[in-house]
């Protein structure tokens, strides 16, 4: 009963007792960093090239010079720049042992030969060197607003030394992630200078197709009325021309989301194997299909908001109203057309489900959501549900076209009507996974990607950087 006293004593005092944490660098980020780390219980040091010269730091944190505030701590955080780094030559022995995390970043990617952490590793080679916090701002430190970067990458080559940073980074509440040995310190350096790096490929093909529809339909609605009617419609491109790019833009950019799966697909079949890498530009490809999902959801959801403002234009509002005058002169009405209604309805119809499925798919893919459920539920969603997303919205295009579809009075210069051409690559995709998931051809791309191999001798070759002869 003692014995068990005693170590409950031991477990309280060691609870209580608050471990010492040094930063060196009184700067912004610095500031913010003491500022969290004293209000989740732990003693702050600084070291400062001017220690009575520092102010407006966190009250209860304690000021020194590099030399002595270093003998304060075993774990010190270098929350300086690099070029400033040459100092601690002159703390090799103080320094000797201890765990230097460093948090700088670069101005611009490739900067230096080497990173900063591995950079800092060499001047001072008996310290533990650990690559952390650089992906967190002074700015979310001080706002708490740490949704967007939670996670904080770690690196470095000792394990016990890495262990006790990530400690710290899980004490303020944020998520480390270990990235490996102090070799991965360049790229998580790199990390925060890229700007939207999964995004570029999605935003400079979403650009390039409203790029080309955009003067496809000006050629065809502004340019062909002016060169022989004498018309002037240059009013479309207010509304009218963008109500036509933003639906193909959408429905063009949610079929090369499925597209590279049916492309892997038809890669596995033809070699037989799962174990084969894809080459670079579909792996790039894929990665970049939730982005692609996304954007083409915006260009739906301006769609929708589009064609809700058709009924207040002015031209619309004109047409109408000659069209009811010239027919109350006349004296005649225009005869009700049932195939016409179907036909309208089900445009409309389909739009409206094509557009909730869509949504759907987009809150899906948000973290908070996708964390909530399993991994089939989430392939079901993505999958199927996405798959029938493409068929309603494709039918909601081609019964848009109705009878005019491929019609040649609906011909421009040659040039067919734009939805005619954001059809090719949708059809494309359905009429290939529909040929997939048939039996026979569905049960043998399931046994490759469960392992089954057609020639497993030439896959072990091809591994191995061998081809048989």
């Amino acid at each position: 009963m003692e014995k068990t006293t005693d170590v409950l004593l031991l477990t309280m005092n060691s609870s209580d007792k608050q471990e010492t944490v040094c930063i060196f660098g009184t700067g912004d980020f610095g500031q913010s960093l003491g500022l969290e780390m004293l209000q989740c219980g732990y003693s702050i040091v600084f070291g400062s090239r001017n220690p009575r010269m520092s102010r407006l730091l966190p009250n209860g944190a304690e000021v020194l010079s590099y030399s002595a505030a270093a003998q304060k701590s075993d774990i010190i955080i270098i929350a300086i720049h690099r070029e400033h780094y040459n100092f601690l030559t002159e703390l090799t022995e103080v320094l000797n042992g201890k765990i230097l995390v460093d948090v700088s970043n670069n101005l611009k990617i490739k900067q230096y030969p080497e990173s900063n952490a591995e950079y800092l590793a060499q001047l001072v080679p008996g310290a533990h060197v650990v690559k952390a916090f650089n992906t967190v701002s002074a700015w979310a430190l001080q706002s708490r607003a740490l949704d967007a970067s939670r996670q904080v990458f770690v690196c470095g080559n000792d394990s016990k030394a890495k262990q006790r940073v990530m400690d710290i980074v899980r004490s303020l509440g944020l998520t480390p992630l270990d990235k490996g040995s102090l070799m991965a310190a360049n790229e998580i350096e790199n990390y925060p200078l890229q700007l939207f790096p999964m995004w570029k490929f999605p935003f400079y093909l979403s650009a390039v197709l409203c790029v080309f529809f955009f003067f496809y339909c000006v050629i065809r609605e502004v340019i062909y009325p002016y060169v022989y009617e004498k018309k002037d419609r240059t009013f479309r491109l207010a509304i009218s021309i963008p109500n036509r790019v933003f639906p193909i833009a959408a429905l063009t950019l949610l079929a090369l989301v499925y597209l590279p799966g049916v492309i892997a697909a038809i890669l596995q079949l033809y070699r037989g194997t799962k174990y084969r890498r894809f080459p670079d530009w579909l792996d790039h490809w894929m990665l970049c299909r939730k982005q692609l999902g996304l954007i083409a959801l915006g260009f739906a959801f301006l769609h929708v908001l589009y064609t809700l403002v058709i009924p207040i234009r002015y031209y619309v509002r004109w047409t109408s109203t000659n069209r009811t005058i010239a027919q109350a002169i006349a004296k005649k009405e225009s005869p009700f057309s049932t195939s016409t209604a179907w036909l309208r309805d089900s445009y409309v119809a389909l739009g409206m489900l094509g557009f909730f499925l869509f949504v759907l798919l987009g809150i899906t893919s948000l973290p908070s959501v996708s964390n909530m459920v399993n991994w089939r539920e989430f392939r079901f969603v993505q999958s199927k549900l996405g798959y029938l997303t493409l068929i309603l919205c494709t039918a909601h295009t081609l019964v848009y076209g109705g009878k005019r579809f491929l019609s040649p009075s609906s011909l421009v210069w040659y040039l067919p009507s734009a939805y005619v051409i954001a059809l090719i690559i949708p059809c494309t995709v359905l009429v290939i996974k529909f040929i997939l998931i048939l039996p026979c051809i569905d049960k043998t791309l399931t046994r490759i990607r469960k392992g089954w191999e057609r020639n497993p001798k030439f896959s072990e070759s091809a591994l191995n950087g061998k081809t048989d002869i």
